[in-house]
C-alpha cells in the first residue's frame, strides 16, 4: 500500500510538472499582451485625443476593466466547457481583440481603441486562471512552486511584449502603433496550438467523506483570507497606478524617446516575473507572510527612488523595485489566498478575489492619468507610502496571530 500510495502520489506529481509546462507556455506568450497594451495603450490614447488628454489611461483602464469582466467570465466558461477549452476561448478573444485595435488606430477612433483593448482586457482575464490552474492540479506541497513557474513565464512575456511594441510600431507609418496590436492575432493563435496538449484534471468536488463546501462569507471573512486578498489588492493596484503613468511621465512630461520608455517598462515586467523562480523556495523556506512584507517594503524604495529625480536612472530602477516588490507581494499574497479555501470551493472564491482585484487594478490605472494630469509624477508616488503601511500592518498582525492556512 505503502509503495502504491508513493507511486500515485509520484504520478500526480509528474502530471502536474507536464500541465504547468504547457500553462507556463502559454503563459508565457499570452502574457506578453499586458507589458505591451500597457507600454503603448496610454501614448496612443494621448495620440487620438484631440482635447482632455486626461483620458490617454482611459484605454488601459479599459484593459484592467476587461480583466476583472474576464476573471468573472472564466468561472462560467470553464464550468461548461472545462478550463481547456476556456483558455483556448480567451486566447481567441484576445486575437479578436488585437485585430480590432489595429482596425481603430487606422480609423483614429478612440473609444473603439478602448474597446479593443478591453477585450484584450477579457483575455488577460483568462489567462490570470492559469496561475490557480497549476496550483489546483498539483499536490499541496507543489503549489507554491507552480504558481512561481507560472509567473516566471512572465519573463519571455516582458521580452516579448515591449519588443513587438517597439519594433511593429512604425510597421503600417504613419499609423504608429497599428502593427504592435496586429502582432497580437499571431500570438495568441500560438498559444492555442500549446494549449490543446493540456491534460487538467477535473476540478475537485466536495465527496461524502469530504468536508462540506463552507459559504463564500464565512471564507472571506477569515483573518488569512482578507489579510491575503488585501495586500494582494493593495500590491497589484499600486503597481499598475505607477506603472501606467510612468511612460506618460516619461514621454510627454520628460521627453524622453517612446522607446526608452517602452524598455523602461521592459525592466520593469522582467523584475517583476524574473524572481519567480525563486519566490516559491522563499516562501517554503520563510512563509508567505514575511515574503509579502518583503514586496510592501521594495515598493516603498521604489518610491524613493521616484522621489529623488527625472533622470532616467530614476525611472527604470523605480519600475525595477516596483516590479520586484509586486513580485514578492502579490505572489505571496496569492499563496496565503490559496491555502484559505479547499478544492471544492476554489471557483467561488477565486472568482470573488479576481473581481476585486481586477476591478480596483482598473480603478487604480484610470486614476493615474488623471493624478499625472493634475499633479505629476512626484505626487503619484506618494500614494505608495499610505497603501504598504496599512497593508504591512496587516500582514503583522497576520504573523502574530499564528494563524495557519484553515483550508485542508
Amino acid at each position: 500500500m505503502d509503495n502504491a500510495g508513493g507511486d500515485g502520489l509520484e504520478r500526480q506529481l509528474k502530471a502536474a510538472k507536464r500541465n504547468v509546462a504547457f500553462l507556463a507556455a502559454a503563459q508565457a506568450i499570452l502574457g506578453s499582451a499586458a507589458p505591451l497594451s500597457i507600454s503603448v495603450g496610454s501614448l496612443a490614447g494621448y495620440q487620438l485625443l484631440a482635447a482632455d488628454k486626461s483620458l490617454a489611461t482611459a484605454p488601459v483602464t479599459g484593459f484592467n476593466v476587461g480583466t476583472a469582466i474576464g476573471a468573472m467570465a472564466i468561472a462560467f466558461v470553464s464550468r461548461f466547457m472545462g478550463r481547456q477549452a476556456a483558455f483556448m476561448t480567451g486566447a481567441l478573444i484576445g486575437a479578436s481583440g488585437g485585430a480590432l485595435a489595429t482596425i481603430a488606430l487606422f480609423r483614429a477612433d478612440f473609444w473603439l481603441f478602448a474597446i479593443s483593448l478591453m477585450m484584450i482586457g477579457i483575455s488577460g482575464g483568462f489567462t490570470q486562471k492559469i496561475r490557480f490552474a497549476a496550483a489546483d492540479a498539483s499536490p499541496s506541497h507543489y503549489k507554491p512552486k507552480a504558481i512561481s513557474w507560472i509567473l516566471g513565464a512572465g519573463i519571455v512575456s516582458a521580452v516579448v511584449g515591449p519588443q513587438l511594441a517597439i519594433w511593429a510600431k512604425d510597421l503600417f507609418e504613419p499609423i504608429t502603433f497599428a502593427g504592435t496590436f496586429l502582432a497580437l492575432v499571431p500570438l495568441c493563435l500560438a498559444a492555442i496550438g500549446i494549449l490543446l496538449f493540456l491534460k487538467l484534471p477535473e476540478p475537485a468536488k466536495a465527496t461524502a467523506t469530504s468536508q462540506p463546501a463552507r459559504p463564500l462569507r464565512e471564507i472571506i471573512t477569515t483573518q488569512r483570507f482578507a489579510t491575503g486578498m488585501i495586500c494582494g489588492i493593495g500590491t497589484y493596484a499600486l503597481m499598475s497606478f505607477v506603472m501606467t503613468g510612468a511612460p506618460l511621465a516619461m514621454v510627454i512630461g520628460c521627453g524622453f524617446p517612446t522607446e526608452l520608455a517602452t524598455l523602461g517598462i521592459q525592466w520593469h515586467v522582467l523584475a517583476m516575473f524574473g524572481p519567480s523562480f525563486f519566490t516559491g523556495m522563499i516562501i517554503a523556506r520563510f512563509g508567505a507572510e514575511k515574503v509579502v512584507a518583503m514586496g510592501l517594503v521594495t515598493l516603498m524604495a521604489c518610491a524613493v527612488v521616484a522621489h529623488m529625480g527625472i533622470e532616467l536612472w530614476n525611472f527604470w530602477a523605480a519600475l525595477v523595485l516596483l516590479g520586484i516588490g509586486w513580485n514578492f507581494g502579490f505572489i505571496g499574497a496569492t499563496a496565503i489566498v490559496a491555502s484559505t479555501y479547499r478544492p471544492h470551493e476554489a471557483d467561488k472564491v477565486q472568482g470573488f478575489h479576481d473581481i476585486i482585484l481586477f476591478g480596483t487594478v482598473a480603478l487604480s490605472s484610470f486614476s493615474s492619468g488623471k493624478v499625472f494630469t493634475a499633479y505629476g509624477w512626484s505626487i503619484m508616488n506618494l500614494f505608495i507610502w499610505p497603501v504598504a503601511i496599512l497593508c504591512l500592518i496587516l500582514v503583522g498582525l497576520l504573523i502574530l496571530s499564528g494563524r495557519p492556512a484553515a483550508a485542508a
